[in-house]
C-alpha cells in the first residue's frame, strides 16, 4: 500500500455562507505518512490509528457557516490531541530536554508520538528528542495554531462560540483503554464529564443522532482528551465537544467507505443545521 506525503500539515475550510461561531477540527484523520516516520509496520498495520474519511464526515461545515480544520498527518506520527510533556521516555534514545509529565495515554503507548500501534511496537529503534521536537514543528504547532486562530476568530466576532472536535472508535474500544469490555455506543460524546460544553448543547447534538437512529452515550468510554480541555469554557461562553463515531458504521475493515457512510454523512449534516440554528438563536443573529 503506496501512502502519499503532503507538504502541509493542516487543511483550514473556511465558511462559505456567513460566519458564525462554529469551529470543527478533526485532529486524527490525517493520512499522508511524512518520509521521516521511519516505522517498522505497514499497510493497514500502520494505520490503523487514523480516524479515517471522518473530516469528510463533517466537509458540511463551512455550509453552516463554521470552519473546518483538519490534520494531514497521521496521529501517529504525532498526536494533536496531547499536550507538549506527554512524553514516552521509553521509546527516545536519550533524555528529553523540557518538562515530562506522562499521562495514561502514554501508559498505554499512545501520548504525543505513538509508541505502540494495536499493542504492536511501531518502531525497531528510539527515536532522538532531535526527531521529537521536528514533528513538534513541523506538525504539533502549525496544527494548533489553525485552531486556535479560528477559535480566536469566533470569540472576537461573536459573544459565544461552540468547538466540536471530532473523531472515530474502534468496535473494541474499551479493550484498547485497559477497560472491561461491553458493547460501544454509536456515538460517544466527551465534555470531561460536563465541564466543557452547556447542556442544552450537549442534549441538542445528542438528540439528532439518536433520532437518525443512532445508539448515544455520554463519556464513556470517552470524555475528551487535551483539545477540548484547553478550549471549552462554559462560563466564558466557550463550549466544547469531542464527538466519536463507532467505524464500522461508515467504513470497512480495510477502511473503504461502506453504504453507512452516507447515512452517517447526511445525519451529521443536520445536526450541523441543528447546531448553526441553536447557535444564531443565542447569539441573536
Amino acid at each position: 500500500m503506496n501512502l502519499p506525503t503532503s507538504p502541509s500539515p493542516v487543511t483550514v475550510t473556511r465558511p462559505v455562507t456567513p460566519a458564525g461561531p462554529l469551529v470543527v477540527d478533526s485532529p486524527h484523520s490525517g493520512t499522508h505518512y511524512p518520509a521521516d516516520f521511519g516505522a517498522r509496520l505497514s499497510g493497514l498495520a500502520l494505520r490503523m490509528g487514523e480516524d479515517t474519511w471522518v473530516h469528510e464526515l463533517y466537509a458540511s461545515t463551512p455550509a453552516h457557516g463554521g470552519t473546518l480544520i483538519a490534520a494531514e498527518f497521521p496521529r501517529a506520527y504525532i498526536d494533536p490531541n496531547r499536550t507538549l510533556d506527554d512524553i514516552d521516555a521509553a521509546l527516545l534514545a536519550s533524555p528529553w530536554p523540557g518538562p515530562v509529565a506522562p499521562s495514561r495515554k502514554t501508559e498505554l503507548g499512545v501520548g504525543l508520538v505513538w509508541r505502540l500501534m494495536s499493542g504492536q511496537p511501531l518502531y525497531d529503534r528510539l527515536l532522538s528528542p532531535a526527531e521529537v521536537q521536528s514533528r513538534i514543528e513541523t506538525c504539533w504547532r502549525p496544527y494548533h495554531a489553525a485552531l486556535q486562530a479560528a477559535l480566536d476568530d469566533a470569540a472576537q466576532r461573536f459573544p459565544r462560540r461552540w468547538h466540536l472536535n471530532v473523531h472515530s472508535m474502534p468496535d473494541d474500544s474499551y479493550a484498547k483503554m485497559g477497560l472491561p469490555p461491553k458493547p460501544l455506543a454509536d456515538v460517544v460524546l466527551g465534555d470531561l464529564d460536563g465541564t466543557t460544553c452547556d447542556p442544552d448543547t450537549v442534549a441538542l447534538i445528542e438528540d439528532a443522532f439518536k433520532t437518525a437512529g443512532y445508539s448515544v452515550a455520554r463519556n464513556d468510554p470517552f470524555k475528551g482528551v487535551e483539545i477540548i480541555r484547553a478550549s471549552g469554557q462554559p462560563a466564558r461562553g466557550w463550549s466544547a465537544l469531542q464527538i466519536e463515531l463507532r467505524r464500522p458504521l461508515y467504513m470497512d475493515g480495510q477502511l473503504q467507505k461502506h453504504a453507512g457512510f452516507d447515512r452517517l454523512q447526511r445525519t451529521i449534516d443536520g445536526m450541523l443545521a441543528a447546531l448553526a440554528a441553536h447557535a444564531r438563536r443565542q447569539i441573536g443573529g
